[in-house]
């Protein structure tokens, strides 16, 4: 009973340290300016490169790296047998906190969040370093491809359940890894959109 309070309150700690706008901090502090009226409107990594510089857009992406990984690598120091099902169900619990608390931040009102692709990734970082790291190299290739991060990040979640699966053979983090899949693409919609209009913004805009 203490072991599962001790996990409820990890999910807890997860979501609230999810929900910590970094890319608004930084560009408010530093920046001087609400990222959230700038550019995409997101708070995300990518919006404040844009927008504030890549200083502060690489630090936002640390943080919010960071702030996925921290309470997942936690509740593993704790856990005393992370391989077991329960473990598995509040790891991958803790994990979809910290990224739910990214797109629906409790300091924002549950609105203005980012799209939850870096902090996503520090979680399975922890959960499983391969998929994470062959995900990170599918970004890059498709950055490098598309020259639109949009592409880069739903590719890179869109092999994310599959490389968990293969890694791990853990159904409960495959179907961790799926929800994350399908509420990037969500909150990707609109670029998705743009993209099928041709209309989405490049990464350098010398290329076409």
């Amino acid at each position: 009973m203490i072991e599962a309070f001790r996990y409820v309150g990890l999910a807890f700690l997860a979501y609230f340290l999810g929900s910590i706008p970094f890319g608004l901090i930084l560009s408010s502090l530093f920046g001087n300016q609400d990222i959230r009226s700038k550019g995409s409107g997101n708070i995300g990594a990518t919006n404040v490169l844009r927008v504030s510089g890549t200083r502060l857009g690489l630090l936002t992406l640390f943080l919010d790296v960071f702030k996925g990984a921290l309470p997942v690598f936690i509740a593993v120091y704790l856990m005393e047998s992370p391989e077991n099902p329960w473990s598995q169900a509040c790891l991958s619990i803790i994990a979809l906190s910290a990224f739910i608390g990214h797109l629906y931040p409790l300091y924002l009102g549950l609105k203005d969040g980012g799209k939850g692709v870096a902090t996503a990734w520090g979680c399975f970082l922890i959960i499983s370093p391969a998929s994470a790291v062959i995900s990170l190299l599918v970004f890059v290739l498709m950055v490098c491809v598309s020259n639109r991060v949009s592409i880069a990040s739903l590719s890179g979640a869109a092999v994310l359940p599959m490389l968990i699966w293969y890694n791990s053979h853990s159904v409960l983090f495959t179907l961790c890894a799926a929800i994350v899949l399908t509420l990037i693409v969500y909150r990707h919609k609109e670029n998705i959109v743009r993209l099928a209009h041709g209309t989405e913004s490049t990464i350098w805009r010398n290329k076409p």
